[in-house]
């Protein structure tokens, strides 16, 4: 389905998004010239330093080209041959990436089912009595989603503790972030309040949802893993030859925390909508809006009649739960019109 004059506005997916214009002229500024390739840039320099500058001085910054690949470089920069990852029965790697950790790292996966979505110390407790038996896979990492895929968010106290089981077991504790700038916006927090200060050992930090074109990055915050990562990123597939392109993306987001404002007008557009719905016969909020992401049930015959105009997404059909996304380019006027048609679907 394509998004033309026939859709005024996606609400399927922030990757819907087009490109914030001051990461499109970070680009063009990049273009002018040659440049060394695979990151031996002055792009890539910057962005690596400010890294630094955000997450600590032991962080170090590693740009790659997407979200799931960030996520198997992370990933495998602390698994075995023979481990498993703990992780929430509705993360992204258990979901949405194909069997990529299975089929590329070998890894088990080791599902839980949660409440909204976020993983509890005792989620991980119980699932370590196969520590030390040569029958089964080895849990050595624990991952989580910084903003979950319900849209919602892990307080700092809620990461620490996630981090202190997994530390205190000898496993290691990984975030999925393609939203973490969401999750910060929310929390009214920096970055590294929700990383470095509370024990995570890797992280991504996505861009490509929060306006920029196709940019990640993977953060080795274990001083003892990152010199492993330019061999895993070259050999996943994650080592781009014009890097400064991607460098150049991400270092727009973190100057004058472009990247937190972006998120914030996601997530207030989000907060727009739910406030919106509130006392609406016929629609129910599923889960807590924290976040740029509202699931709501509604009948099945408002969803298809609101398709027929906007696109989005089914989460679970059978409860009759759809998801709808804003981005940084969402509009109080794109929200008012989704509202004002919502209530007359319903209302039919």
């Amino acid at each position: 389905m394509l998004i033309d004059s026939t859709y005024p506005k996606s609400f399927a997916s922030d990757n819907h998004a087009g490109v914030h214009p001051a990461v499109l002229q970070a680009m063009t500024a990049a273009n002018q010239g040659d440049a060394l390739a695979y990151g031996d840039d002055r792009w890539t320099a910057v962005f690596e330093s400010q890294i630094k500058d955000t997450f600590g001085t032991g962080a170090e910054g590693f740009a790659v080209l997407n979200g799931a690949g960030a996520n198997m470089v992370g990933l495998a920069l602390m698994l075995g041959r023979y481990d498993a990852i703990i992780c929430a029965d509705t993360a992204h790697i258990a979901t949405h990436e194909t069997g990529a950790t299975e089929r590329l790292l070998g890894a088990k996966l080791v599902t839980v089912p949660t409440e909204n979505g976020k993983l509890r110390p005792h989620d991980i407790t119980g699932r370590l009595g196969a520590l030390g038996s040569h029958h089964e896979s080895q849990p050595s990492v624990v991952s989580i989603s910084q903003v979950t895929e319900l849209g919602t968010c892990y307080s700092p106290d809620e990461i620490a503790a996630l981090a202190k089981t997994a530390h205190d077991a000898g496993l290691r504790l990984h975030v999925d972030g393609a939203r973490l700038a969401n999750a910060a916006a929310y929390l009214s927090c920096d970055l590294s309040t929700i990383t470095t200060d509370v024990g995570v050992d890797v992280f991504s930090f996505g861009g490509t949802k929060n306006g920029a074109l196709a940019a990640e990055a993977v953060v080795v915050l274990d001083g003892s893993l990152a010199h492993a990562v330019p061999f895993l990123r070259r050999q996943s597939l994650q080592l781009a030859s014009k890097m400064r392109f991607i460098s150049a993306q991400l270092s727009a987001l973190l100057t004058d925390d472009l990247w937190r404002g972006n998120a914030d007008h996601a997530n207030q557009m989000a907060g727009r909508l739910a406030a919106g719905l509130s006392g609406v016969p016929g629609v129910t909020i599923a889960y807590p809006v924290q976040s740029n992401a509202v699931f709501a049930a509604l009948p099945a015959a408002a969803a298809a009649a609101l398709q027929e105009r906007y696109l989005f997404h089914h989460w679970d059909e059978a409860a009759g739960i759809v998801r709808w996304m804003t981005a940084f380019d969402t509009t109080p006027e794109h929200i008012d019109d989704f509202l004002t048609d919502i209530r007359k679907a319903l209302s039919s």
